[in-house]
């Protein structure tokens, strides 16, 4: 008996396959493959494959490459919580902070620097700032004066250095992409574009960065080191429009910025 065409034996082997699988038997042999498994990496970027100093690496190469960043999330420092929301560019950044004394919208653009808050926000920083020996009425007059308007912040005022590095990209991506210990390659996790593959210091203790396995390896979480925080870093490349306040949009307020 001659044996049957190839093509007529490989049209048989399918169908018997075929009808495994539904029966649910799903047996490798028919996969006609190495049964190795699928590979983790297909259709990635490829930097599940290095390691994690490595990852680290690419992934703060492309992100001080990035022209902007939105930034979100909650920041511990020196026992305040702050919770962020800045979209950031080359020259400036603009957005919100809020903190225990409220919220207040931050703009810069190259080395101007501009806060706006509402008067409650202002009141209660006049009277943080005096204590006891606020005047009360007065001070909730002068806030209602600088409800919903730009105040700009003096270069040399204490509170411009600390103002300012919410809105400086390379500041905070160096605090956002530091981890600390050693480093070691977690799993990968996500679907489709959202794909990333995790890396840690000492073993999630010193931090926990999600890195972007589709396209650009952008960092895309950070669980900071010691429970401070998480922040999200997405919208990368897509530009920030600053400008300048207009002229009523702004108001002086006449002295330092209160310290609290």
């Amino acid at each position: 008996m001659r044996p049957a065409p190839r093509s007529r034996r490989f049209a048989l082997v399918g169908a018997v396959c075929a009808g495994l699988v539904v029966g649910g038997a799903g047996l490798t042999a028919c996969g006609g493959g190495s049964g190795g498994g699928e590979d983790p990496d297909a259709g990635t970027n490829g930097v599940g494959k290095l390691s994690a100093a490595r990852i680290q690496s690419k992934a703060r190469q492309v992100a001080e490459a990035a022209p902007a960043v939105r930034l979100s999330g909650t920041v511990v420092s020196k026992g305040h919580t702050y919770k962020l929301d800045m979209r950031l560019t080359h020259n400036g950044g603009t957005g919100t902070v809020t903190s225990k004394g409220g919220t207040f919208e931050l703009l810069r653009v190259d080395r101007n620097l501009y806060l706006k808050a509402d008067a409650d926000f202002w009141a209660h920083k006049e009277e943080s700032a005096q204590g006891a020996g606020g005047t009360g009425g007065a001070d909730r007059g002068a806030a209602a004066k600088l409800d919903g308007k730009y105040v700009k912040v003096p270069q040399g005022d204490p509170a411009y250095r600390r103002l300012s590095g919410f809105t400086d990209k390379g500041v905070l991506l160096d605090g956002t992409l530091a981890l600390h210990g050693t480093l070691a390659k977690g799993e990968r996790g996500g679907t489709g574009a959202g794909r990333f593959v995790r890396i840690s210091g000492d073993k999630g203790a010193g931090g926990t960065l999600e890195v972007s396995l589709k396209g650009k390896p952008y960092p895309l979480t950070l669980r900071r080191a010691g429970g401070t925080g998480t922040l999200r870093l997405s919208e990368w490349g897509q530009l920030v429009p600053l400008r300048e306040p207009d002229k009523g949009e702004t108001v002086d307020y006449g002295q330092q910025l209160p310290t609290s």
